[in-house]
């Protein structure tokens, strides 16, 4: 009978210490899943574009007034807010470089903006209230705002808010200031750093500008 109780009073404390063991091993897997999950989710990009790039030509000069990126969730990927306060965008260019050029205010005073379409015009005459016609003027006055700017406007948002879900489709429209305009040849890159994920890149080289809608593909 001792020998019994001695045998089971070991069986007993063997199991708790197997169930502890087990236990914090499905601890650790946990965490060491929850920690790829994490990473995978930092280090893959948020957002990707969503189609052609494109760029208006100011011809006369050479140079673009302006360049839209298409912009969409990646796939796979979770919502983004694309909120001033939580994302930046920077720009490079072969003389300029801006550390933020989203959500710095328009600083349009009495000039005029580039020259778009009719479609971007009526976009961004709800953008920010830094419009407050929906036309803009022609290419001959070669109005440009105060400083280079960049506003996000929305071809399909259907909340109604700042983040952009899937299925949604939003733009950025970088607005250049007169002494930063790409000419033929230069090299343009804007980054969006949004909250989650990596940030999304987009190098461009400038073509020949002999139309007022430019292709950068």
């Amino acid at each position: 009978i001792e020998s019994a109780i001695v045998m089971i009073a070991f069986v007993i404390v063997a199991a708790a210490l197997a169930f502890v063991v087990l236990n914090m091993g499905f601890s650790t897997t946990q965490k060491a899943k929850t920690a790829i999950s994490s990473s995978v989710t930092e280090s893959s990009s948020a957002l990707e574009i969503a189609g052609k790039v494109t760029g208006f030509g100011y011809i006369s000069q050479g140079v673009m007034n302006a360049t839209v990126i298409p912009l969409k969730i990646a796939g796979g990927g979770d919502s983004v807010s694309l909120d001033p306060a939580l994302t930046d965008v920077k720009y490079y260019s072969n003389t300029v470089r801006y550390d933020n050029i989203y959500g710095v205010g328009c600083a349009l005073g009495n000039q005029t903006l580039p020259v778009l379409n009719a479609t971007h015009a009526a976009a961004l005459a709800i953008a920010s209230g830094c419009i407050t016609g929906s036309t803009l003027p022609s290419e001959a006055s070669g109005g440009v705002p105060h400083m280079t700017k960049g506003i996000i406007y929305w071809d399909v948002n259907l909340n109604n808010n700042n983040i952009l879900d899937v299925g949604e489709h939003a733009n950025l429209l970088i607005m250049y200031n007169s002494a930063d305009r790409p000419a033929q040849l230069d090299q343009i890159k804007a980054e969006i750093i949004v909250p989650t994920g990596s940030a999304l890149t987009i190098d461009r080289q400038v073509p020949a500008i002999t139309t007022q809608n430019v292709d950068l593909g």
